[in-house]
This record gives structure tokens, C-alpha cells and sequence, in this order.
């Protein structure tokens, strides 16, 4: 017990050394996490060899013991495991994600609070946990949403079809281009992209800070409906059917 509790201790303090240790080098925060973690298991596994030493087992048939029934739980379905461990080295080493990015994995979307051993740590947007194994984050297609600097920032709108289109067009301009947070460089546009059943559809794209994304995607979707209300000749249209009815 005094093995088991001292060798407890002794881990966490040589896993916090080695963590500021870390910290002065060049690696990513992500990196350095699953370096921290994975000498925490291996310094466990010492303290516990050195425990059944202490109790008078020897340590080697102890280790050959341990081998001969990881062999076998390998060939019984610790594939899976194995292929986690993998996948989390290259995802540290390659870093497609990384620590607080916003990525979209495996069809779950969220901000990357860790990657461990096993398996990758998202925490949504609604305050859900999400854990993925790893081999699904490196087998999937990763989106990450905050990697680059700028984000475009598309806002869909439909006007009716007896509204003025070139008024529409200079309207939605001068509303990203009055935004503070909206980038000149690019600059912002705006394009048609369906003639609709009911309406002519079309998005705003202005480029913006990744950080400042979400502010302006609120800003101009709001400000767009009050802009084209304000504006006479400019409707924004209910879906609607014309059904003609004949009397025999």
C-alpha cells in the first residue's frame, strides 16, 4: 500500500514537471497533453510492477504473465484499441485539429478540449461532452472551422419576384459594407443563386475575422430583414401556391 500510494504521488508530480517542461518547448498544447498522458500510464504501470515485486511475486513471470494475456485480449478485440492509440499519435503528430478549434467530426460539431490515448474530447455549442474515438476523428472527413484567419459569411435572402432586383442588390452592398467588422479584402458581394417558386434567392458574402463570424452572420441576417422593409419596392415574399380551380 505505501508502494501503491507513494508511486501514486510521485506520477502526478513528475507528470506536472514534465507537463512545464513542455510548456517551454515549441510543441502544441494538443501534443504536449497526450506526451503528459501517455507517460502517466506507462509511470502506473511501474508502480504497480513495483508493488507485486514487493510482494514477494517475481516481476519478470509477472510481465510474461501480462504479455501472454495481452496477446490474447489482442487477438480478441483489443484491435480497436490498438487502432485508437494509433490514430491519436498521428492526429498529435499531424494536427488537422487542435486544442479550442471548432471542428466538425464524424458529423459532430464542437470546440476540441482534448485528444487522448484513446479517444478525441468536443464540447458542442449547447454544453453536450462528445467523445469520439480516435479512429473515427482520423478515418473521417475533418472540417475545422477556425483553423484559417477569415471566414466568408453567407446570409440567405429571398425577394419577391415583382420586387426591384438592382435596388435589392445595392441595398444588401451598402448594408456589409457600412458593417465595421466586415473585411474590404476581399469585398463583400452578393450573388442570385436560384430563381425560387415564389422568390428570387439570394446570398450576401462578406468575408470577416474568424472570431468576429458569428456577430456578423447575426448582424446581417437581422439587418438585412429591416433594411429591406424600410425599402420601398422590395418585398420579401410568403412561399404561396395559385390554384385554379374549373367549373364543369
Amino acid at each position: 500500500m505505501i508502494i501503491l500510494v507513494a508511486g501514486w504521488v510521485i506520477t502526478k508530480i513528475i507528470v506536472i514537471l514534465f507537463r512545464k517542461q513542455l510548456e517551454k518547448t515549441k510543441l502544441t498544447e494538443l501534443v504536449a497533453e497526450l506526451l503528459a498522458r501517455f507517460l502517466s500510464v506507462l509511470l502506473y504501470v511501474v508502480v504497480i510492477l513495483l508493488a507485486v515485486g514487493a510482494l514477494g511475486f517475481s516481476v519478470n513471470s509477472v510481465v510474461l504473465g501480462l504479455s501472454a494475456v495481452i496477446g490474447i485480449i489482442l487477438g480478441f478485440g483489443l484491435q480497436d484499441s490498438i487502432t485508437n492509440l494509433a490514430s491519436g499519435v498521428w492526429i498529435a503528430a499531424l494536427r488537422p485539429i487542435d486544442k479550442d478549434e471548432v471542428v466538425d467530426v464524424d458529423g459532430k460539431l464542437g470546440k476540441v478540449t482534448a485528444v487522448g490515448l484513446m479517444a478525441t474530447e468536443l464540447l458542442s455549442y449547447d454544453n453536450k461532452f462528445i467523445t469520439i474515438p480516435n479512429k473515427l476523428v482520423w478515418g473521417s472527413p475533418i472540417v475545422n472551422h477556425t483553423r484559417m484567419p477569415t471566414r466568408r459569411v453567407d446570409v440567405a435572402v429571398g425577394i419577391s419576384y415583382e420586387s426591384d432586383l438592382k435596388k435589392a442588390i445595392q441595398v444588401a452592398i451598402n448594408l456589409m459594407k457600412a458593417h465595421s467588422l466586415v473585411l474590404t479584402d476581399p469585398e463583400p458581394a452578393i450573388v442570385t443563386t436560384e430563381l425560387a417558386d415564389s422568390s428570387v434567392n439570394l446570398q450576401l458574402r462578406a468575408w470577416a475575422n474568424t472570431e468576429d463570424y458569428w456577430t456578423v452572420k447575426l448582424d446581417l441576417t437581422n439587418g438585412i430583414l429591416e433594411a429591406f422593409r424600410r425599402e420601398e419596392g422590395i418585398e420579401i415574399p410568403y412561399p404561396q401556391l395559385d390554384v385554379h380551380l374549373e367549373q364543369k
